[in-house]
Parts: C-alpha cells; sequence; structure tokens
C-alpha cells in the first residue's frame, strides 16, 4: 500500500528531482510511517526520513528502507539537514507543499537549500481521493468499529448525563471496539446547541425532550470514519419528527444519486428537493459532505463550489443538515464508497429517528 512509486512518476513526468513532505498523512501515505515530528524527502532514486531522537529507533523498525536523518542539533534546523542531502546528491529542484509549509520554515529553505522549490500543493492529496482495496477495507473496518460504538453509547444517555461524560464514553468504546487510540475532534451535543455545526461537548446536562446530535468517527490502520446520527430523548414533538424527516429525505436523495461521474456541485441542489416549499431550504449548509481516508475532512467536497467529477473508488461522507438558532438542529451523515453504479453505504445503522 506504500506510494513512493506514484511519487516519482510524477517527479519524471515533471522533470523534477525531488519532492520534500511535511503534511502528516502524505508522508503516511507515502511511506507508512505512523510517528509525529517527521519530514520526508523522496528523490527519484533515494528517500531520506528526517526527524528527531525521540522517533528514529521506531523509524528503523517501521521505515527500514530509508534513511534516517536526525536533524535536531542545537541551533540547527531541518533545511540545515536538508541542505547536506541537497549538496551530497546534487539535487536541483524540489517539489514542496506550499499550501502546508510554514512561512518560517520556507524562509528557511530560501536560505539554506540550494535548489529551485518548486509548489506542489494538493499533488499528493490529490494521489490520495482514489482508494486502494486495502484503504477501502481499513475504512470500512473503521465504519464497523463506529456502529458497535453507537449501539453501546444509546444505552448510555438518559436524562442527567452530561455532554462531556457521553463523549468521553463514546470515545473509549471506539477504542475498545478495535480503533487506533488516536481519538480525534467528535462532536456530542444536546438541546438548542444542536443548531451549532461543529458545537464543543461542556458539562450541560441531557434534559427531556432534547435533541443528541452526535457526529463521531474513529481511525483503524490511520483510516478513518466519519457518522451523524440525532437523536431525541424522550418522546420526539411534531416539529422534531418533520424536521428530522425532511433531513432524512435530504441525505437519501444524495446517496440515490451518488455514483461515478456525477459532479461534486450537483449534490447540495440535490438535497434541497425534499425542501422544495418549506421555511427549511436557507436553514442548510451547501457543504454536504467530502472525501475522507488518513484525514478526517479531505478534499473534494460536497459542495455548490466544487466543480469537478466524482471518481469510482471514492470514499464520501454525506451529511446534510437542518439549523434552526435557538430551536436545535438535526444532521444525519453516512460514510460510503462510490462505484460505477451507485453508493455503497459503510454505516450500518438505520436512518429512523430513535426516541430514548
Amino acid at each position: 500500500m506504500l506510494n513512493e512509486s506514484k511519487i516519482r512518476e510524477y517527479l519524471k513526468k515533471e522533470n523534477l528531482d525531488a519532492f520534500f513532505m511535511a503534511k502528516r498523512e502524505n508522508i503516511r501515505f507515502t511511506s507508512g510511517w505512523t510517528g509525529d515530528d517527521s519530514y520526508l524527502l523522496l528523490t527519484k532514486d533515494g528517500q531520506y526520513f528526517f526527524t528527531d531522537p525521540r522517533y528514529t529507533e521506531q523509524a528503523e523498525l517501521e521505515i527500514p528502507d530509508y534513511e534516517i536523518i536526525n536533524w535536531r542539533f542545537p541551533g540547527k534546523t531541518v533545511g540545515d539537514s536538508v541542505a547536506k542531502v541537497v549538496a551530497d546528491h546534487n539535487i536541483k529542484s524540489i517539489a514542496f507543499e506550499d499550501d502546508y509549509l510554514t512561512y518560517d520554515m520556507y524562509a528557511d529553505f530560501k536560505n539554506k537549500v540550494h535548489a529551485e522549490l518548486v509548489q506542489a500543493g494538493g499533488i499528493i492529496d490529490r494521489m490520495r481521493v482514489i482508494k486502494s482495496p486495502q484503504e477501502i477495507e481499513y475504512a470500512r473496518i473503521a465504519c464497523e468499529i463506529s456502529c458497535r460504538a453507537y449501539h453501546r453509547i444509546l444505552e448510555d444517555i438518559h436524562v442527567g448525563a452530561t455532554e462531556k461524560e457521553l463523549a468521553m464514553r463514546l470515545a473509549l468504546y471506539m477504542t475498545q471496539e478495535g480503533a487506533d487510540n488516536q481519538p480525534y475532534g467528535n462532536i456530542l451535543i444536546s438541546g438548542t446547541k444542536t443548531s451549532l455545526l461543529h458545537g464543543i461537548s461542556d458539562s450541560k446536562a441531557i434534559e427531556y425532550g432534547d435533541l443528541v446530535l452526535m457526529d463521531f468517527g474513529c481511525q483503524y490502520k490511520g483510516y478513518m470514519s466519519d457518522m451523524t446520527r440525532t437523536i431525541v430523548v424522550g418522546k420526539a414533538t411534531d416539529k422534531q419528527k418533520e424536521v428530522y424527516n425532511y433531513t432524512r429525505q435530504s441525505l437519501e436523495a444524495v446517496e440515490k444519486m451518488l455514483k461515478a461521474g456525477v459532479n461534486y456541485k450537483d449534490t447540495y441542489p440535490e438535497s434541497l428537493k425534499p425542501l422544495e416549499g418549506t421555511e427549511y431550504g436557507p436553514l442548510t449548509y451547501n457543504k454536504i459532505g467530502h472525501s475522507i481516508g488518513l484525514f478526517v475532512h479531505e478534499e473534494p467536497l460536497l459542495a455548490v463550489d466544487y466543480d469537478d467529477l466524482i471518481d469510482a473508488n471514492t470514499v464520501l461522507t454525506v451529511e446534510p443538515g437542518i439549523y434552526i438558532p435557538g430551536w436545535g438542529g438535526i444532521r444525519l451523515e453516512d460514510q460510503g464508497l462510490v462505484t460505477e453504479d451507485g453508493f455503497e453505504n459503510m454505516i450500518s445503522i438505520s436512518h429512523d429517528l430513535i426516541e430514548l
């Protein structure tokens, strides 16, 4: 599943000598490295991994085919170590992630690395969009873990439980069910706070009649899951049922139209069709999904301003919602595989409204 060959094909096509990477997800995609504090320089016939003494032993075990270079010495920078490799191997041009590299590091490279620096932001990210069979399997397992954790957290949701307590339990359940022990920022909010698209859990206690919105996922072998379900604690009101049903119809309309060759920009208008003639169209958000892989919110996006065709073997989330300030919000999110024929949902949880 390692992808050095794809990077080298790009270097050959663009007549470049090397690619410098700093983005963690791109480094893992290329080399398989799972740790932190890492930089990678891939050339046509060499591969160099820059880290510090905390990770050199791990690197020797995980990526033995790389030359491991400890860059951290007093007064030295990554740029110093890269400059030495560049000089030793007569490297004349280096592609780099201009959409990620800090200004300080770029300025340091400009001062010390005597090679042409070529902007290549987004190149490796685009390579990551179409998933291999192994990547698809890892994503599927991550979704299965999240679904099992969801069934468990439903048993804990009751009047008086706090958002923080429930969020903590949900993260624990995913780890217990087999997720990597690297949780990311899951959302579990309740009541009127559910109108906040990315609200933060706090000490608020669940009350009778509350909406509880859970937007969560985990990693398996580095690959992410992402799902959202909104439930009602107690008996749902007529308005809660109405908003929920419209959200469900929006989700299912988009999933029905998804397949290879559909344009990303057409998904949001499709999600609005069930809302025609209602008050809820203006209470939606025009980005209703995203690609997902080694990072949770990857491009391409299901958004009105993303004009591109969806490829087969892309893993996407679909997450329409209706958000009413002062009342609350309902979002539903699935994750699945886009094929030539349609959308294969990886989330096994139904779209039915749950009243606890």
